[in-house]
């Protein structure tokens, strides 16, 4: 069966825009809120994931490019697959402006012109190895991997975000009739993290999900299915300017959709996420070497902030020696 047009979206925010700082100096951040400067320092790579996308997904529809209202300044504006989108070209005037990822993130199925089948990527989500559409959906439904899993973080600050994402899966999904599904949930491509899942069986309720810090397919569906059943929950998120404690995340739309078993089961191996605390060494041989099809380099609170511009450059030396010719999105 064809597939349908797939768009890609991809959230960036540059934190060195003068005017930007401005604004959000305006506005104090909660008790509950994270404003933290790893939530918006550039890594300066996003050229990479431009070529990337040309280079392993010539197939992509259009790439929704989700700013504050600033560009960067060699983006060629021009490309016709390219759309730029500004916040207030479709979250809601009352949750403006905002300086929290989640509001944008569940508001996406307001952007207009934005096809029922898309992925969305995180600026610090790459491809690094050619990819096909239906590595992303086959039969309109989207391919993940579908992992229970005890909930975990790198960053403390996230587990309350995960618990809220699972109460709701909890308090809307059985999961004895969700796992009778055995070839998504126990499907064999899951390799040895398969395991994790058995384990989990006993439990009456889902314990958590293992959710990767990769570029993840969502149907336009699942957003209006929880804003209908949700939108409280969803209201309250959108209306926080700084990440809270209070909010859900993406993650709830993920599992949304495997709860739904509204999916098909890809290889666990398919993508690979690192959060750089005191080394890059594996991920920059993961680049160079190609060893994943969906890589995330992710920035991490861990990091002695005296590192970051060398381990920058590491990492962006090996997108250049994996990416070195300009792209078409390049002036």
């Amino acid at each position: 069966m064809k597939n349908d047009k797939i768009d890609f979206v991809l959230t960036w925010v540059d934190g060195n825009d003068l005017k930007w700082q401005k604004e959000k100096a305006k506005y104090e951040p909660g008790k509950f809120s994270d404003s933290r400067a790893i939530r918006y320092r550039d890594w300066e790579n996003l050229k990479y994931w431009f070529r990337g996308v040309e280079k392993f997904a010539p197939w992509v529809n259009k790439i929704y490019f989700v700013t504050w209202g600033h560009v960067p300044e060699w983006l060629d504006l021009n490309n016709k697959k390219l759309v730029i989108v500004n916040h207030k070209d479709f979250i809601p005037k009352k949750y403006l402006p905002t300086f929290n990822v989640n509001p944008i993130e569940m508001n996406f199925h307001r952007i207009k012109g934005l096809s029922e089948q898309f992925v969305y990527f995180n600026d610090d989500t790459f491809l690094t190895k050619m990819t096909k559409a239906t590595d992303f959906f086959k039969n309109g439904m989207p391919v993940d991997v579908a992992i229970e899993s005890g909930v975990n973080a790198q960053d403390p600050k996230m587990y309350k975000i995960y618990y809220n994402d699972l109460a709701i899966i909890n308090s809307t999904f059985n999961k004895k009739d969700v796992v009778k599904n055995i070839k998504n949930w126990y499907s064999y491509k899951y390799g040895i993290q398969l395991f994790r899942g058995l384990l989990a069986r006993p439990w009456k309720k889902f314990i958590g999900f293992y959710n990767a810090h990769n570029p993840q397919p969502l149907l336009k569906e699942t957003y209006k299915e929880i804003w209908n059943k949700y939108e409280e929950v969803l209201d309250n998120t959108s209306s926080h300017k700084f990440r809270s404690e209070e909010d859900v995340n993406q993650y709830l739309l993920k599992q949304w959709q495997l709860c739904k078993n509204n999916f098909y089961p890809r290889s666990y191996n398919f993508s690979k996420a690192f959060s750089i605390i005191d080394s890059t060494k594996e991920a920059c041989e993961y680049i160079e070497k190609q060893k994943t099809t969906l890589l995330c380099v992710n920035d991490s609170f861990k990091m002695d902030s005296k590192n970051f511009n060398k381990f920058k450059k590491e990492i962006n030396d090996s997108f250049e020696k994996l990416l070195p010719e300009k792209c078409s999105y390049e002036k």
